[in-house]
């Protein structure tokens, strides 16, 4: 079933996706192998819509789950708070430290298998944010994941060193990841307050060399993002959205191109 799209989303098709009796809105563009860009909080932005655009223009469909908040929508604070506690509370999200991934992951995965279906390819990638950070990770245990981006991940809330997987899931994907020679590609700003330095030293300790870790500096950050992540978030924090600055030779626009780069090496013949 198709539904109207967004003006911030004219140029994406959308439709809704029912896995595992979850149903939710995905909106679709381009042509190529997939790539899923999960939103970050509180939502489908602006910001998130150019960053998908340039993965789409690169060569890819991308495909832009609708997981919370208004899709198209600029973060606000009073909204965004809102949208926050509503996602906290949810069932299909694990916001604090816990012996598993929040329930969505399997949602997803199923979006990444069904996603290769349709467009083919050598398999699929997918871009992680915020909230949404290391899910990526975990969807590697879907065997059509080839490429996973974790972008400042951030759950769980209340463990800086959490890695949000049990121990079980994390002892499969460092398997796979060592069997078919994958590796994991990971950015936070070091000042980051929601994503510090003890999650990648976790990611570090357990991945080792298979996790690839870009640690950009605070005044490499756009200073003036949009009110939510301004005065809410309050920190250097999304690295290829709110606090990117579109400028040749800016560190973030040079993450983005890294992460592209990624995405066609592993997803193109």
């Amino acid at each position: 079933m198709e539904f109207s799209v967004p003006i911030e989303l004219f140029d994406f098709q959308s439709r809704e996706v029912t896995i595992g009796g979850i149903t939710k809105v995905v909106y679709f563009s381009g042509v190529g192998p997939a790539v899923i860009v999960m939103p970050e909080m509180p939502g489908i932005s602006p910001d998130l819509i150019r960053f998908a655009r340039w993965v789409r223009e690169a060569g890819f469909t991308v495909f832009l789950p609708s997981l919370f908040g208004k899709d198209g929508a600029i973060p606000q604070v009073r909204e965004g708070i809102v949208i926050f506690k509503r996602a906290c509370v949810s069932f299909e999200f694990r916001t604090l430290a816990s012996n598993g991934s929040s329930p969505i992951v399997d949602w997803l995965r199923g979006l990444a298998k069904q996603a290769h279906v349709e467009v083919g390819g050598k398999g699929v990638g997918a871009i992680g944010m915020c909230f949404t950070g290391n899910f990526a990770l975990t969807m590697m245990l879907e065997p059509s994941m080839l490429a996973a981006v974790l972008c400042q991940p951030s759950l769980p809330l209340d463990d800086p060193a959490g890695i949000n997987m049990s121990p079980e899931e994390l002892t499969e994907v460092k398997k796979r990841l060592r069997q078919e020679n994958l590796e994991i590609l990971a950015y936070r700003f070091s000042g980051d307050v929601h994503c510090r330095e003890e999650r990648f030293c976790a990611y570090k300790k357990e991945l080792g060399d298979l996790f690839v870790d870009r640690v950009l500096p605070d005044n490499a950050a756009n200073s003036k993002p949009p009110p939510f992540f301004d005065k809410v978030i309050a920190s250097p924090h999304s690295v290829v959205t709110a606090h990117l600055i579109d400028e040749v030779g800016q560190p973030t626009l040079k993450a983005r191109d890294e992460i592209i780069s990624f995405l066609k090496m592993r997803l193109k013949d």
